[in-house]
């Protein structure tokens, strides 16, 4: 059940948009136990966002789990979401932050896991 949420202050096309939903779909597995099965993709293009000041393009990628995964997993997981933004938009992995919350209360269908 995770969901991965992509704020940029860059314009992403539709078609840009489709490959960043795959390419996350994919490097989700970094964390054991998930999948494109179960994810959900959030992507806020044009959203009003500087770093360190400036509107240089930059990103803030919000991963939320139900449970928890190693450090080892994120660790991947933040290499491959970094590569994914700087190879399908141009953003810098420096100008990428990715913020990770882990829980162990997820509703879905009318009920919690």
């Amino acid at each position: 059940m995770p969901f991965i949420n992509v704020k940029t202050n860059t314009h992403a096309t539709q078609a840009q948009q489709t490959a960043l939903k795959t390419k996350l779909g994919q490097a989700i597995t970094a964390i054991p136990g998930k999948s494109e099965d179960w994810l959900m993709v959030g992507i806020e293009s044009d959203h009003a966002l500087w770093f360190k000041g400036g509107e240089e393009p930059a990103a803030m990628v919000e991963v939320s789990i139900f449970g928890n995964a190693s450090h080892n997993a994120l660790s991947t997981l933040t290499s491959h979401i970094t590569g994914i933004l700087g190879d399908t938009l141009g953003i810098s992995s420096d100008r990428i932050y990715v913020k990770y919350s882990e829980t162990e209360n997820w509703g879905w269908n009318g009920s919690n896991f």
